[in-house]
C-alpha cells in the first residue's frame, strides 16, 4: 500500500477551527492509483502531461480563483492529508497554506538557484516574486522535479514517465521557440506591458519587455494614486497602444487607468472580455481555451501580439 504523508504543523487549518480526521485506503486496494495533490492548476496540468494515465490527481485551489485570496476549505485538509504525494510550487505562493505545505509536501522550485529567483518591490519591501511559470526554462526545471518525484511514487512506470517528460521538455522547448518567434512581430519600442498586478516580471526578463503593473504584487490592494498617475504618463510618454487585464483580477481598474489616460489627453485601448484577459495566476477551467500551460501561453502571446504589434 502507499505510505500516506503525515500532516504537521497545519496552522492554516488550526486558526480555521478544523479538526484533524484520517482518510486512508481500504486494505486490500493495493491496485489503486496513488492520489497526487497540488496548489494550483498549473501543477493540475504538469502531473496530466507526466503521469496523468498512472495517478489520479486532486486540485486545492480550483482553476480560473485567484490564489492571493484563496481561503482553504476544510475539503483541502482531506486532500493533503490522503495524498501519497503533494506537489506545490514554493517561492512564498501559497502563503496562507505555507506550513501545511512545507510539512507534508514537495515544492517544485527547490532546486532553483537564488540568481533565478525575481524579485518585486512591495510597500518599500523587497519580496520574492511566485510567478517563475513565465520563464520556461524555469518551468522546465520544475517539471523535472515533479517527474523524479512522480517515477519515486509509481515504480512499476518509471520509464512511461521518462518518456513523457522527455517528450513534454520538447514541446516546451517547441514553446519557447515559438513565443521568441511570435513576439518577433512586436517591435522594441512598443514591449511595455501593462497589467494589473506583479505577475510577468520573468515573461518580461525572457522576452526584454518593460513591464508597469500599478497595483503591485497584491491582486486585492487598492492602487495608490500617485503609482496610477506615474502609469499614466509612461502609457502617454511611450504610446503604448494596450493595456491588459487579467481572468482573476478586477478589469475595472484597468478602465480607471484608461479613464485618467483620457483625462490628460491620450488614449489607450483596455483589452478586455471573455477569451480577451492574459491568465496570471491560474490556467482556464478544463475544457476552456488556455486549460493547459502551453494553450496558456500561447493564448497571452496571440493576444499581447494581436494589440502591441
Amino acid at each position: 500500500m502507499f505510505k500516506k504523508l503525515a500532516i504537521a504543523g497545519l496552522a492554516l487549518f488550526s486558526a480555521l477551527g478544523l479538526a484533524a480526521c484520517s482518510d486512508s485506503k481500504e486494505a486490500g486496494t493495493s491496485t489503486e492509483k496513488p492520489t497526487v495533490t497540488v496548489t494550483t492548476s498549473f501543477l493540475y496540468d504538469m502531473v496530466d502531461q507526466l503521469a496523468g494515465d498512472y495517478v489520479d490527481r486532486e486540485l486545492i485551489i480550483p482553476a480560473g480563483e485567484d490564489p492571493h485570496l484563496y481561503v482553504a476549505k476544510s475539503s483541502d485538509l482531506k486532500k493533503l492529508q490522503s495524498a501519497d504525494l503533494v506537489l506545490y510550487h514554493g517561492l512564498h505562493f501559497e502563503g496562507k497554506m505555507v506550513d501545511a505545505l512545507e510539512a507534508s509536501g514537495v515544492a517544485v522550485t527547490k532546486n532553483f538557484e537564488e540568481s533565478e529567483i525575481g524579485t518585486m518591490e512591495e510597500d518599500g519591501e523587497v519580496e520574492t516574486d511566485p510567478h517563475f511559470w513565465f520563464d520556461v526554462a524555469l518551468y522546465k526545471k520544475a517539471t523535472e522535479v515533479a517527474a523524479e518525484e512522480l517515477e519515486t511514487l509509481v515504480p512499476d512506470h518509471k520509464d512511461e514517465i521518462a518518456a513523457n517528460v522527455k517528450n513534454y521538455l520538447k514541446e516546451l522547448d517547441d514553446l519557447d521557440a515559438w513565443v521568441k518567434e511570435s513576439l518577433a512581430d512586436i517591435p522594441s519600442e512598443s514591449r511595455y506591458l501593462v497589467t494589473p498586478h506583479d505577475a510577468f516580471n520573468y515573461f518580461a526578463r525572457r522576452y526584454d519587455f518593460t513591464l508597469y503593473a500599478p497595483q503591485g504584487v497584491s491582486t486585492d490592494s487598492e492602487v495608490a494614486n500617485s503609482d496610477m498617475m506615474k502609469t499614466v504618463d509612461l502609457i502617454i510618454e511611450h504610446k503604448i497602444k494596450a493595456i491588459f487585464t487579467e481572468s482573476t483580477t478586477n478589469p475595472e481598474r484597468m478602465e480607471k487607468l484608461k479613464e485618467a489616460v483620457a483625462a490628460k489627453g491620450g488614449s489607450v485601448e483596455v483589452v478586455t472580455g471573455e477569451g480577451k484577459e492574459l491568465f496570471s495566476d491560474s490556467l482556464a477551467p478544463e475544457g476552456e481555451d488556455g486549460d493547459t500551460y502551453i494553450d496558456m501561453y500561447k493564448h497571452n502571446v496571440n493576444l499581447m501580439v494581436e494589440y502591441l504589434k
